[in-house]
C-alpha cells in the first residue's frame, strides 16, 4: 500500500511538472511572437499576444514584461487613434455608412446628430438642417475602460452613464465605428453579448 501512494504521488507529481512546463513553452512562445510583431510595428497583434503571455503566469519575469509592454503598447495605440478621431463627426446612423437605407434615412431628419472629439471631451450636439442652428445634447469626459491591465483592449471608452464603448476609426481617417460591449453596474461589469447598440459616423 506505502509504494502504491508512493507511485500515485510521483505520477502526480509528473503531471504537474508536465503541465507546468507545457505553459511556460506556451507562454514563451507568444512573447517571443509579440516581440517579433513589435520589431515590425504590428502593435495591434504585438498587444493581443503580449496580453496573453502576461496572463499564462503573471508573476515570472516574462509575464512581468509582458504586462509592462502591454501598457505601453495600449499608449501608443490609444495616441495613433486619437490623432485619428480629433475633430467632428457627423452620425450616419446604426448602419454601415455604405448601406443605401442610412442615407434614405438622413434624408428625412430635421436635425443631423454630431459629436466632437478632443483629447479630453466629447460633446454631443444636434444641429437643425434648415436653420443651422446647433443644440447642445452633452458633453463627456473621455475616459479609457481600463478595468484589466493586461487586456487588449485599448479604445473601449466609459461614459457616464456607464455605458462601454469600443471605439475604431479606419484607416483613411474618415469613418468611426462605435459599438456598445458592456454596462459597468452595481453589480460589475455586464457584457452585451447580441444586439450590440452601434453608431456609424462620418468625419466632417
Amino acid at each position: 500500500m506505502k509504494n502504491y501512494l508512493i507511485i500515485v504521488f510521483l505520477l502526480f507529481t509528473i503531471c504537474i511538472y508536465a503541465q507546468n512546463d507545457a505553459k511556460a513553452k506556451f507562454q514563451k512562445n507568444k512573447y517571443e511572437l509579440a516581440v517579433s510583431c513589435y520589431k515590425k510595428s504590428d502593435f495591434k497583434n504585438a498587444l493581443d499576444l503580449f496580453s496573453v503571455a502576461s496572463k499564462i503566469r503573471p508573476e515570472n519575469e516574462i509575464g512581468q514584461e509582458s504586462s509592462k509592454k502591454v501598457d505601453t503598447l495600449k499608449a501608443i495605440l490609444r495616441k495613433e487613434i486619437m490623432q485619428k478621431a480629433l475633430g467632428i463627426w457627423r452620425m450616419k446612423g446604426d448602419k454601415p455608412v455604405w448601406a443605401v437605407k442610412t442615407e434614405a434615412d438622413s434624408k428625412n431628419k430635421e436635425v443631423e446628430e454630431f459629436i466632437e472629439i478632443s483629447e479630453n471631451k466629447i460633446i454631443f450636439y444636434e444641429q437643425d438642417k434648415k436653420t443651422l442652428v446647433k443644440k447642445n445634447i452633452k458633453t463627456e469626459d473621455l475616459v479609457y475602460f481600463n478595468r484589466d491591465k493586461s487586456d487588449s483592449l485599448f479604445s473601449a471608452i466609459i461614459l457616464s452613464d456607464g455605458t462601454i464603448w469600443n471605439c475604431t476609426v479606419d484607416k483613411n481617417s474618415s469613418i468611426l465605428h462605435v459599438i456598445n460591449i458592456a454596462k459597468q453596474t452595481e453589480k460589475g461589469v455586464e457584457k452585451i453579448e447580441n444586439e450590440n447598440p452601434e453608431f456609424f459616423y462620418m468625419k466632417v
